[in-house]
């Protein structure tokens, strides 16, 4: 099986603008979504994605475009829908930071913290954190080995935990999204 292609920010646009058939779908967290997104799309986050894969791809017939932040979890949305048996499939190559980049337009709402921002200020106090009570309790120092290792697996498996449980509080939860309402979206919109 091999991988979801990519498709360049400029090439999307002119699709787009040329009313090419395709879905646009944003694996973001609703927060992120309403902060900023590409006209058209669809938020449809990547755990929700994960979890109804097969009822979402039921109602994908036309070419599929994946739009994360960095690519990163566009191209595992891909993976999963590849997974289901759906093969048209492209991943925004360098997500909404290169669409951007190029300076294409973007919707944009009241502006949050992005995911990966969240996890490097998490990490880096509880690292912080447990390096000064170390001080006064040595065994604290056991806390940061912990967390450094739990990126370093998040690096090698390109996945992370912390991630997944900031994407569930109810910052990141945005506007109201869950599958019935991501699938009434993409019936009304054929």
């Amino acid at each position: 099986m091999t991988s979801p292609s990519t498709v360049a920010s400029a090439e999307l646009r002119e699709l787009l603008e040329t009313g090419a058939p395709l879905r646009l779908l944003d694996v973001r967290t609703p927060g992120e979504f309403d902060s900023w997104h590409i006209p058209g799309a669809y938020n449809v986050p990547l755990d929700l994605l994960r979890e109804h894969r097969d009822e979402i791809c039921r109602h994908l017939d036309q070419d599929v475009v994946l739009v994360c932040r960095s690519g990163q979890r566009a191209a595992q949305a891909g993976e999963a829908l590849r997974q289901a048996g759906l093969f048209n499939v492209h991943i925004l190559d360098g997500g909404m930071t290169a669409w951007e980049g190029k300076g294409f337009d973007v919707n944009r709402g009241v502006q949050k913290w992005e995911l990966e921002r969240q996890v490097r200020l998490v990490a880096g106090s509880i690292v912080l954190g447990s390096v000064l009570a170390s001080v006064a309790a040595p065994g604290a120092k056991w806390l940061a080995a912990g967390i450094g290792g739990g990126l370093t697996f998040a690096a090698v498996s390109n996945t992370c935990a912390m991630g997944m449980m900031l994407a569930k509080l109810p910052y990141n939860r945005g506007s109201a999204c869950d599958a019935q309402s991501i699938v009434e979206q993409l019936l009304s919109s054929r």
